[in-house]
């Protein structure tokens, strides 16, 4: 859903927490599996900084996935991110308990997603963000799309057009 510079700009400043999607957005999305089961995920360094610039400026952050990850979590954790499920198993009525907690209207979030279980709380949030290697469908719902994919430095992207828009406001 495209819109103006300007609508954009207005609702990435009035963002006061930004949700991300795990699995091909803070990771490349692909699902490195030993022989016993146990995963490696990769996330890059400029999103966890990126993160903690979102933080310092006064964004609260959230992580909502459909999957478990103790990787994943551990490096929320590390970052300093207070708001974290993993292994949602209804990321709509995790988004809602998010924004009862925070006492926060939809409009007041962003939400970076990539794929279709996404688009329920892209299409909800004031903000909707994809990486640039999202789905079609979610591509046509986001706001803004990153130059970048998932993993990659998105998400840094991300936190910096929010930081943008907030300290020009």
């Amino acid at each position: 859903m495209k819109i103006s510079p300007e609508e954009l700009h207005q609702r990435a400043a009035a963002v006061k927490v930004a949700v991300f999607d795990v699995d091909g957005v803070m990771t490349d999305g692909k699902l490195y599996l030993y022989d016993h089961g146990d995963e490696i995920k990769t996330m890059h360094v400029r999103d966890g900084l990126g993160i903690k610039r979102l933080q310092a400026a006064g964004v609260a952050v959230a992580a909502i996935s459909g999957r478990p990850s103790p990787a994943a979590a551990a490096r929320l954790h590390d970052l300093g991110v207070d708001y974290i499920y993993l292994d949602s198993r209804d990321k709509q009525l995790d988004f809602e308990a998010l924004l009862a907690e925070l006492e926060l209207t939809p409009d007041q979030a962003s939400m970076m997603g990539d794929d279709l279980p996404d688009l329920g709380l892209m299409r909800q949030a004031g903000l909707a963000l994809c990486v640039a290697d999202a789905v079609d469908d979610v591509i046509d719902a986001a706001h803004w799309v990153s130059r970048l994919d998932g993993g990659q430095g998105a998400v840094r992207e991300a936190c910096e057009l929010i930081i943008a828009a907030r300290d020009a406001h």
